[in-house]
Formats: C-alpha cells, structure tokens, sequence
C-alpha cells in the first residue's frame, strides 16, 4: 500500500522519471502499482498516460484502453495522449479510426497519426478506403517516403503485389533526379526479397544521373545473390566503408551459396567476435555443419533446445478458437517481408488483442515457455540461446496467425527479434491420397531456399492440432507444403529477456 503521505512528497515529474526507468528496463510491473496511485492522488493526465503506456508493454491493452481513456478526460486536447489511445485500440483488435480521427483532428498534419488512421480503416473492412487516401496524400507529398512504405504493404496483403510499387515508381517519373525516391524503391523490393530488381533499379538510377552511397550497398546485394565470383567485386570491394558492417552477413550468404564454404569459415568467426546477430548465428549454423566443424553440435544439437508440447488441454476449444481466428484474417495477400507463400497472416501483434480466446492462448503460452525455459540446458554465456538470465517475466516480441491454403508453406527463415520462437497449430486439413508423408512437417535447420544448399534439416516434426513447438528464433525453419485444404497455426517470438 503506498501511502497518501508518500505521494504528496512525490512529485509528478519524480513519478514520470519512475516510469521511465521501469519502461527502459523491463521493469513495468514493479513500478505500474506507484504511476497509479499517483494518478489516482494527483489527478494528472501525464501521470495516466505513463499508467497506460507500461500497461501497454505488460501486453495489457484493456486496462491500458481505460488508462488512456482518464488521460484524455484530464486532458482532452492533448495529441499525444489521442494519438497513443487510437493505437492501442488499434494493438488490442478494437474499431480504432474514431479514435484516429480526433487525433488528427488535433494535429491535421501528422503523418504518423495518418498512417495509423489507414491501418484502422483496413482493419475494419475500409482497406480501398484507406488505398485511396494513401493515394491522394503521395500526389500531393510524393517526397513522402513513409507513406510509400505504408502504401506498398497494404497492397501487398490486398493481393495486389504487382502495384505496391506504383506509387514510387509515379514519384519517380515526375522527380527522376530524387535519390531519396530511388533509395526508399530499392528498401521495398529488398524487403520483398526481389533481389533480381536491385540491379535494374540501380541501372534505372543511374541513367538518370542520380548518384547515391546507398545504391553501391543495393550492388553488393544483388551480387550476393546472384553473381558467381568467389569474390565479386561489388561486394567485397565496391561498397562504401560504412556499410561493412551491413554487407558482412551478405558476404556469407554469398560464399556459401558459390560452396566456398572454408573461406566463409573466417568472417563468420570475425562476425561472432563482434556483436552477432541472430542471422549470423544462423549462417554460423550453416557454414559450420557443411564443414563439419564440432560447434555445430554445440550450437544446436543438444536436444533441450527444442520442445514439442501439447497445449491442447490449456487452449480453449479449437475449433472455436479457430473461428475467432478466421475472422482476423482479413487480408488477401501476403506481407513483403514474411515467410507465408500461399496464404495469409494477421496484422499487428495478436497477443495485444483482448478478446478472451486470444487471452487464453497467451496465458497457456506464457505457462509453457516458462516451463520450457526452467528445462533449459545449463547457462552458456557464449550461447545465443542459453546465455539469457531465466528469471525474468517472459514477454512476447512478436504474435500472430497464419491461415496457410492449398500448396501454402513457409519459406524457411528465421526471426531476427526474437529468443524462442514457435508453431501452434489449430487446425489442420486433413490428408491427401498420394501426398508426400511429410508434407506440412515444420523443419528445422534447412536453410534458406535463396541460398541453393543441399543440406536437409537436422529435425522435422510432425503438426498435430494443439501441439506446441518451441525453438531458437536463430534457427532455420520452414515447413513442407502441403496438397489441399487450410491449415490454421499461431506463433509467437519470446522476446530477449532484459536485465537480471
């Protein structure tokens, strides 16, 4: 109980440091009981926002929903306050372009509350809507690169992928000597993994006269993919200093898919030395069982670093969740970036939402990944999966649902922000005469297809309705496709654990 004596003392600016901190450190559970009461004492609106704001990290969007709600009571002219409020109507799955609206109606002229006014209106069934007003804003700012971002996903998940490139490519016929336009091209087709069209662009850009770093670094990319030099100039020379640190991962990708794997063997090493990520340790995986080098078994062979749980007792009623589910997947197309082929995900983060299947799903998850991770093997601070402290609130980096249709699979990737990732599956289709045995099995360390390796997984696993696998999200996974049907999964990333 804190005191009322206490929270006169304390001012509101020391309660907001207080907040702060918590919110930088993982720490918001500890903190949230103090920015409530003193809220509640001092009746302040910055004080509900912050409230709000660690209640949205614990991923507890309904209270955070009424936190916002007393911010905007105390202060109702306040943009930030009506911006934040929209978006985490928007992160818990609720009608949030009302909420948009009076957040632009208090700053017309902000992007950001803009491009979340969009993502409102597609989530609720307004997706041409949104379209055309994305539309009408890039005519009149065509500089606005954000916005071209914003306009290439959405065509892309309304299954129009050939167009999401429309709006820069008419950007750039009217300002052909913009670099910005030609470098914010070249991002969405890298994100869309369109490799081949690196080059042309570049070739495109530079017809024109128009001279970029960033175009050399786009050069080294596309030879990663596709020039077979051992060691092609665009890419161990060509590109700018600054970008080494960018390109030395493409370097290796490069390397192995030309099967020089001794001469990958070193920069994965120099990489590891340095501050890796998780797509090096990925590589590292690669290039070291090609090799047959003995830290493969000590990267990923203990077994405990996989769990195959089933959850089916601790779901709700699956074909009632699968329902719930369904009605989330609103989109026709699937996003640039993302591994689906052949279906469709949901947008946002699903664990945000707050309706009470989706609920469910959390708690179960957050109980078998607690239970996971106190079976882990021993701490390993060299390890990028062991080495994490075990005794932080697990916390999600990312959630969602994937509704894969006849032939749908996922390309074999992994998940850069995650620590343990995972599959849920919910609904599966059920089998096709003369289909392979394996076919939907999720694999794991099969590398990217982009890479051209004949290298099998080390595990697959077979899907069965409320089974729970959970992995490293350095780790390749894919799935087999699979012939007819729908097969209907959640997964989510465990994010880093912070602090000790």
């Amino acid at each position: 109980m804190i005191s009322e004596s206490t929270l006169e003392i304390a001012s509101v600016e020391a309660i907001v440091g207080l907040a702060r901190d918590a919110l930088e450190s993982g720490r918001e559970e500890y903190v949230l009981p103090i920015v409530r009461a003193g809220a509640e004492h001092h009746r302040d609106a910055t004080l509900w926002l912050w409230a709000a704001l660690l209640e949205q990290a614990l991923q507890e969007h309904q209270t955070a929903l009424e936190s916002f709600a007393k911010a905007a009571a105390n202060n109702p002219n306040g943009f930030r306050i009506a911006h934040m409020h929209a978006q985490c109507a928007l992160e818990a799955g609720l009608p949030a372009a009302t909420l948009f609206e009076r957040a632009r109606s208090l700053r017309p002229q902000n992007s950001t509350a803009f491009i979340g006014f969009t993502a409102a209106l597609a989530a609720e069934g307004e997706a041409d809507r949104a379209v055309a007003l994305l539309q009408d804003a890039l005519n009149g700012d065509p500089y606005w690169t954000a916005g071209h971002e914003r306009f290439a996903q959405l065509l892309a998940t309304l299954g129009r992928p050939a167009e999401a490139t429309s709006s820069l490519e008419a950007a750039i016929r009217r300002f052909p000597s913009e670099p910005g336009l030609w470098e914010t091209l070249l991002y969405v087709q890298l994100r869309h993994g369109a490799y081949a069209a690196l080059g042309e662009i570049v070739g495109r850009a530079r017809a024109q006269g128009v001279m970029s770093p960033e175009f050399a670094i786009y050069e080294a990319i596309h030879a990663a993919q596709f020039d077979d030099a051992l060691f092609p100039h665009a890419l161990f020379e060509g590109a700018p200093a600054v970008a080494e640190d960018s390109l030395r991962n493409w370097r290796i990708r490069h390397l192995l898919r030309v099967g020089a794997v001794e001469a990958a063997l070193p920069i994965v090493d120099e990489a590891l030395s340095a501050d890796p990520d998780a797509e090096i340790w990925s590589l590292a995986a690669t290039a070291w069982r090609l090799a047959g080098d003995e830290r493969s078994e000590w990267l990923e062979g203990n077994p405990g670093l996989v769990a195959v749980i089933d959850l089916k007792d601790k779901l709700p009623p699956l074909d009632g969740l699968a329902s719930v589910l369904r009605a989330m997947h609103g989109a026709q197309g699937e996003y640039l970036d993302q591994s689906v082929r052949g279906g469709t995900q949901t947008s946002g983060s699903l664990f945000n939402r707050v309706d009470p299947m989706v609920r469910s799903v959390r708690a179960a998850a957050i109980e078998a990944v607690g239970e996971f991770v106190a079976k882990l093997p021993a701490q390993d601070l060299r390890h990028p999966m062991l080495c994490h402290p075990r005794n932080r609130p697990i916390r999600f980096a990312g959630s969602w649902s994937v509704l894969l249709k006849s032939g749908g699979r996922h390309s074999n990737h992994i998940h850069p922000q995650g620590w343990i990732s995972s599959a849920l599956y919910i609904e599966l289709p059920p089998r096709t005469e003369g289909e392979h045995d394996d076919a939907g099995w999720l694999t794991l360390g099969e590398p990217d297809d982009k890479l051209g390796l004949n290298l099998p997984p080390w595990r697959t696993i077979e899907p069965k309705p409320g089974r729970l696998v959970l992995f490293p999200s350095w780790m390749w996974h894919g799935t087999r496709p699979f012939q007819d049907g729908e097969r209907l999964t959640v997964a989510f990333d465990v994010a880093p654990p912070r602090g000790q």
